[in-house]
């Protein structure tokens, strides 16, 4: 037998010797019959996370100016914390911001409730999880996720903002991410704002006083997180940032806005 009988080209892929299959690529795609594992395999894999890419991208390419609100799923509706999600997602609503969330129950209802009653765009972007969530009844425009990277994605990519309201260790996982591709350039300087001085300030203090007074990030870096009780000012913090960026870029005169 040849080298080259000994060789087998099947598109980018080759295989020598005993690694070459015993059927080509459309005899397993046209025989019905056999095993079904390869629908768990890697290279299949990689085609769902296409496709996930594919329908996020399709369904949020027209959303209007968008931020993305942040907070835990455990918050009831009773809370304090709730009734300030809702009165978030009201005022972004209010400003002309669709408002982005998780779409799960907690913070994350409250901010869609919020934005949905006041006529604004509300989106959730849920992910697949061991125990059963659904999306929210709050919710215009949706979709469940299977790869928590491909849900981050679109978080980032449709957002002018990051708001983060209580949560645990996802809201921690989502704002430390966000804060992230802030400082190292990844996307363009967008304001991250915590709510609830409270809640977060303690956070706040343990940045400064242990990664600041370490020198393990920089002066500056403190000023990409802002904190705040107020609602209103949520708001005011996010257009300010935009105006301020637009009259760097030469597309708003200075002093308008």
């Amino acid at each position: 037998m040849t080298e080259e009988e000994h060789i087998r080209h099947a598109g980018p892929l080759t295989y020598r010797g005993r690694a070459i299959p015993q059927t080509t690529t459309d005899q397993r795609l046209l025989d019905q019959r056999g095993p079904t594992d390869w629908v768990h395999t890697d290279p299949w894999r990689v085609l769902r996370i296409q496709s996930e890419f594919v329908e996020g991208f399709g369904l949020l390419s027209e959303l209007p100016s968008a931020v993305s609100v942040f907070g835990s799923a455990r918050v009831t509706p009773d809370s304090d914390h709730y009734a300030l999600g809702v009165t978030v997602g009201t005022r972004l609503a209010r400003a002309g911001y669709a408002t982005i969330t998780g779409g799960g129950p907690g913070m994350m209802e409250a901010a869609n409730k919020g934005a949905q009653e006041a006529g604004g765009m509300s989106v959730g972007l849920g992910i697949e999880l061991p125990f059963e969530q659904t999306l929210n009844p709050y919710i215009d425009v949706g979709m469940t996720f299977r790869y928590f990277f491909v849900r981050k994605t679109m978080f980032v990519k449709y957002a002018q903002a990051f708001v983060v309201l209580p949560g645990g260790f996802g809201t921690l996982d989502e704002l430390f991410e966000a804060v992230t591709l802030v400082q190292t350039n990844k996307v363009t300087r967008f304001p991250v704002v915590l709510v609830g001085r409270e809640f977060w300030g303690g956070l706040y203090e343990w940045i400064e006083s242990r990664l600041l007074e370490n020198g393990l990030i920089s002066p500056a870096d403190t000023e990409l997180l802002q904190l705040t009780d107020d609602p209103d000012e949520v708001v005011d913090i996010i257009r300010k940032s935009h105006l301020d960026i637009a009259q760097r870029n030469g597309e708003v005169p200075p002093g308008v806005g």
